[in-house]
């Protein structure tokens, strides 16, 4: 090192890896309270929107049609100024995490040039040459490591299904089980044979943690859904116009092609212990995942609201919109088009 022509000095080398080393490591302390940061702002302004559309919601029943129209107005103006706001906070907060980014990198290099002066006193050249290989290599597995481990946090949040359990909401579900007795009509649109809609069995139904196969999804609709009567028209045995058994979101977008704005269908999900609802727009098509793992029925990251039944979300979003950028109200319900109905098996 040094001796053939173009080398670089020894001197040179080991302050260019200091350098990259304290930067790599400020880099990654600047993530990690970045990190921190974000959740804490994303957290701040969607507990406040929260709140305040709950605040609204119980206020404008109680008013005209009229005073409605004009509290939406006031919910989508403090909507607007919570997301200008959170957006200035994001970015005051990013430019405080680059400062300390800047102050950490130059902290750790004078740090690690005394550790390196101190180690020039009592080791020799190779011997320090081969620590800085080590340490470098070493930052660069760890910080392969943290990248893996973001990659699949954000793979995992996609799938991530809010499990919580709301107090007191399971009584609003007792006694409504079907006994054998019990007969639902099939057909939305004409006479059908009658089904049986069969009791529990008497093995303890344990769900897994996620949807894995038709079969488990069937199973857990049986068991868990068929005594809320999900799908089902409010206070009758007769299967609601716009539910569908397990279908893909191709085939719910092709029965939805042709229909006009507003139309909609409630489908088995594949992907979350819930149902998925598809609905059409002027250019184009919807699809909002509803949560059936709890007690409650809820849309998963546009709507704070909870419902007892399914009917009560579907009947309540036809009054109100789902979301105020999109303004989707449920007007008119798709129904089969296949016999039997592609829900049969839910049935059987």
């Amino acid at each position: 090192m040094g001796e053939a022509p173009g080398d670089k000095p020894y001197e040179q080398i080991s302050e260019e890896l200091i350098a990259e080393r304290a930067r790599q490591q400020a880099q990654k302390e600047a993530e990690e309270l970045w990190r921190q940061k974000e959740a804490e702002i994303t957290k701040k302004f969607r507990d406040a929107m929260a709140q305040e559309k709950a605040r609204i919601v119980a206020e404008k029943w109680k008013v005209e049609m009229e005073d409605r129209k004009a509290a939406k107005l006031v919910e989508e103006k403090i909507q607007e100024e919570l997301k200008k706001r959170e957006e200035e906070e994001r970015q005051k907060g990013e430019e405080q995490i680059r400062q300390q980014e800047e102050i950490r990198a130059r902290e750790l290099y004078l740090s690690l040039k005394q550790a390196q002066q101190h180690s020039q006193h009592s080791e020799d050249d190779q011997e320090w040459e081969e620590q800085l290989r080590r340490s470098k290599a070493a930052d660069e597995e760890r910080s392969h490591k943290a990248r893996r481990a973001r990659d699949e946090y954000r793979r995992q949040s996609l799938r991530a299904i809010q499990k919580g359990r709301v107090a007191g909401l399971s009584n609003l579900f007792q006694g409504t089980s079907l006994n054998n007795n019990q007969e639902t009509k099939l057909n939305n649109d004409s006479p059908s044979p009658l089904l049986s809609l069969t009791a529990p069995s008497s093995k303890i139904w344990e769900r897994p943690s996620r949807p894995f196969s038709r079969e488990v999804i069937i199973h857990w609709f049986k068991e868990e859904q068929l005594p809320r009567r999900a799908g089902f028209e409010r206070n009758t045995n007769r299967v609601a116009p716009w539910f569908h058994g397990i279908i893909s979101r191709q085939e719910a977008e092709e029965l939805l092609m042709n229909k006009s704005e507003g139309t909609f269908l409630v489908r088995v999900s594949e992907k979350i212990w819930g149902y998925a609802l598809s609905y059409r727009q002027q250019s184009g098509f919807k699809h909002f995942l509803v949560d059936a793992s709890g007690d409650f029925y809820s849309f998963l990251g546009v709507d704070p609201n909870r419902h007892a039944t399914l009917t009560d979300l579907i009947d309540f979003h036809k009054e109100e919109i789902i979301t105020s950028s999109g303004g989707e109200l449920l007007l008119e319900p798709c129904g089969q088009q296949k016999n039997p109905p592609d829900y049969s098996p839910l049935f059987e």
